[in-house]
């Protein structure tokens, strides 16, 4: 029974289907992960790449959302390794795994949108094109909740949380923390 009313829910093309689950995401936002986003390995991450990437210009966003394209397939390559193999990373792995199958994904990305670390490769390394990283950033308290739809990296029907991670002392933004719930666990 469940499986059916979830599915009549995600088939459906009314589209205030989607809306029934923002008010158990917004509650999985303040119950589950709202912490997440002050976490020091995350913050410490996001502040390192932010002084590396922080004078690349569009044509290098896009020649490296082109490689990862690339190789998101070979987690070994350099750049998707280094997103998938840092403390943040296994930070974010340790969550979803904690979540008992309610966390699909978990990401974080620096001031340009681009990846800094994931508990598993997205399919795309350029997140600032897309409302979870536009709708949120640098808003120092941004929050983005998104319709459930088909996610293409998870292969589930999912909501995405996107929230701004900001530094503690200061408040400035720094980048984004983006949680994929599925939506099946939500009802």
């Amino acid at each position: 029974m469940k499986r059916t009313v979830i599915a009549i829910l995600l088939l459906s093309a009314v589209p205030a289907a989607a809306d029934d689950f923002t008010p158990a995401l917004q509650g999985f936002l303040g119950s589950d992960i709202a912490g997440w986003a002050n976490d020091p390995a995350l913050v410490a991450a996001i502040r390192a790449q932010n002084a590396t990437t922080g004078s690349y210009d569009q044509a290098t966003i896009d020649a490296m959302d082109a490689q990862w394209r690339s190789e998101v397939s070979a987690a070994d390559s350099a750049l998707v390794g280094g997103v998938l193999h840092n403390p943040a990373a296994d930070f974010l792995r340790t969550k979803v795994a904690d979540s008992g199958g309610k966390i699909t994904e978990a990401f974080i990305t620096d001031a340009k949108g681009l990846n800094v670390a994931a508990s598993d490769p997205t399919s795309d390394y350029w997140q600032g094109d897309e409302d979870k990283f536009s709708k949120v950033y640098p808003d120092p308290k941004g929050v983005f909740i998104s319709d459930v739809e088909m996610d293409e990296s998870t292969q589930r029907y999912q909501g995405q949380i996107s929230v701004t991670v900001a530094d503690p002392a200061t408040g400035e933004a720094l980048g984004t923390l983006t949680i994929g719930v599925d939506a099946e666990s939500l009802i």
